[in-house]
């Protein structure tokens, strides 16, 4: 299962971006736990594009993902930014700065490409079935 989806570089493309995602992960069948999670990086990464970099030359962000296995690939392309996008060390009492240092924690990996004036940040997140040969499937507790 894949998807890519263009929206306009605007505030209110997140909630789309969620919810599309949202949708497509639950008719794949996929725990609830992970689309809550990968739910939550895209919108992470969503809202760091929109803040931080530029659109694409047609105005736009491109939302993908990619899912494979037990695992899911998310990834949101602007036209870049000045900083290379990174997890920052906010202070306690900051008001931002943690969306990364989220992706970081939540993701398995993440990282960064660059194609021409395209960024791409990118996180892989297990996204297990709820059912596996008709057994509920659990998710492995993280030491």
């Amino acid at each position: 299962m894949s998807s890519v989806v263009l929206l306009p570089y605007a505030p209110s493309s997140v909630a789309v971006a969620r919810q599309r995602l949202s949708i497509d992960l639950q008719d794949c069948g996929v725990f609830a736990a992970a689309i809550d999670d990968a739910v939550l990086v895209v919108s992470e990464l969503l809202s760091n594009a929109l803040r931080h970099a530029h659109p694409l030359p047609s105005g736009m962000v491109r939302v993908a993902w990619l899912r494979s296995d037990d695992h899911i690939e998310v990834a949101v392309s602007d036209g870049g930014a000045a900083t290379e996008p990174r997890a920052g060390r906010p202070t306690l009492s900051s008001l931002g700065g943690r969306g990364l240092g989220i992706v970081e924690y939540v993701a398995e990996s993440w990282g960064v490409r660059h194609d021409g004036d395209t960024t791409t940040v990118w996180a892989i997140l297990p996204a297990p079935s709820q059912s596996v040969n008709g057994q509920v499937a659990a998710l492995r507790e993280v030491s």
